[in-house]
């Protein structure tokens, strides 16, 4: 009861919070729309695609609902495509496998970029990471491409959450610009000049500048090679034939070879230098608000895509009683940092609010501020957050053109369609929620991209 009391308040609570104008909020898709280019779907860090946790019934994309299908069926039809990249790599590597994903081909990571991580045990090229353009040339059985016929003819819109909006965006400058490396070898994507083949890019809950939540575990967890091979031996990274979870992790040796034990494949997995805090090529880096801001150096806002985003937030200001947070976690609080809701996710919980819990004294993303020049300043306008990401990196890349949308959209600049009050991280792509109060969110995103 306390649990549906809390849905039906956060529902009603959008329209009085959210900051989206009133007439985009009227935005619906209508009968004649300007286009039906395909939705392909790019997860966060630690997403999955739709065909892995089978068996659970457990979707990123709805949670116990079915985004993607919903998408496909409002208000006409439509074609929407879940991608499964990299759950903790780069968005450089994540790019490079959404490209062959959708347009088909074996992923090549670039012989500049792999030169560059080759101490880390990086490969340009790694043995059948490949997708099929033609179902019907397929003899190695790959997956199917989601969309080999994309080009600047064949458009496509690239939705996202989380990690996955710096992907798309990495995904954007090497389509159109190659790699800001030099030469990569005879890889497809880095020739540049790809322009117009994303038309539009939305990032739901994106760290653009990064999250503390990243610098937050490095200071109390800092052992992230052990974590992770914990992590590794439960989930089955690489492992047996039907594995739960898969790292997606080939670029770097990281998959159980044909004729290796799992235990030998688990003691070379746990010792790999990938999973060390100074690789730069994984998402622990590009998370951070120090990766980031090296990110956002190359790149941009590209003056060929209409960008949207859409911020959120689960956290509240301390008060002596009375504001919805959790009191077991924070009992005591302060008017000057930022606190977890009731409603916030589990695992969000914990490191949300003023401190780490159950730790002693390490400052939790709702306090923690970092002064050090050298590095991103992280002040109070970092507390608010949604349990993993910060609200304010949520918007857009900073220093970068936005604008708040009113209805209008502009290409080559950011148009903020405004925070979602009282969503926590994955309350946006509808874990734990009904379908009811998480549809609606997607059904506003696609009337503006079909009105394009």
């Amino acid at each position: 009861m306390k649990r549906a009391a809390s849905i039906l308040q956060r529902a009603a609570n959008f329209l009085k919070h959210a900051t989206i104008a009133v007439s985009a909020l009227a935005t619906l898709p209508s009968a004649s729309a300007a286009n039906n280019d395909p939705v392909v779907l790019v997860h966060g860090f630690l997403g999955f695609g739709p065909n892995e946790l089978q068996g659970t019934g457990m979707l990123y994309w709805g949670g116990f609902n079915d985004v993607a299908a919903h998408m496909r069926i409002y208000n006409g039809s439509h074609q929407v495509m879940a991608a499964a990249v990299g759950p903790v790599s780069s968005n450089w590597d994540r790019a490079v496998e959404l490209y062959y994903q959708i347009k088909g081909g074996c992923a090549d990571y670039g012989a500049a970029r792999t030169a560059k991580y080759a101490a880390f045990g990086k490969i340009q090229k790694p043995a059948g990471k490949c997708w099929a353009a033609d179902p019907n040339n397929n003899p190695n059985k790959y997956p199917l491409a989601l969309y080999p016929k994309w080009d600047a003819n064949n458009p496509i819109h690239l939705v996202t959450h989380s990690q996955g909006g710096q992907t798309a965006r990495t995904l954007i400058q090497l389509l159109e610009n190659g790699s800001p490396d030099g030469n990569e070898g005879d890889g497809a994507l880095y020739t540049g000049g790809k322009i117009g083949w994303v038309k539009s890019t939305t990032t739901i809950s994106t760290p653009h500048d990064g999250t503390t939540l990243a610098d937050v575990i490095v200071d109390y967890v800092p052992q992230v090679s052990e974590l992770i091979g914990r992590f590794v031996e439960v989930a089955n990274l690489g492992g047996s034939s039907n594995p739960v979870y898969n790292f997606k992790l080939e670029q770097y040796g990281l998959a159980q070879g044909p004729a290796e034990n799992f235990r030998d494949f688990l003691d070379r997995v746990k010792g790999h230098p990938f999973f060390s805090l100074s690789n730069k090529d994984a998402a622990q880096w590009d998370l951070r608000p120090d990766g980031a801001r090296e990110l956002n150096a190359w790149v941009k806002t590209s003056p060929n895509v209409y960008y949207y985003s859409i911020a959120n937030k689960a956290t509240e200001t301390g008060s002596f009683c009375c504001n919805n947070t959790d009191r077991i976690i924070a009992p005591f609080q302060s008017s000057r940092y930022q606190y977890a809701r009731n409603d916030m996710i589990f695992f969000g919980k914990p490191t949300a609010g003023e401190w780490v819990v159950p730790s002693i004294f390490k400052r939790g993303m709702g306090s923690y501020t970092q002064s050090d020049p050298s590095r991103v300043i992280i002040d109070s306008k970092w507390f608010a957050n949604d349990g993993v990401v910060n609200t304010i990196s949520m918007k857009s890349p900073a220093g970068q053109p936005v604008r708040n949308y009113d209805g209008s959209s502009v290409r080559g600049t950011w148009n903020y369609l405004g925070h979602y009050d009282q969503y926590d991280h994955m309350d946006v792509v509808g874990w734990l929620l009904p379908s009811w109060s998480v549809y609606p969110i997607y059904n506003h995103i696609m009337g503006i991209l079909y009105d394009l």
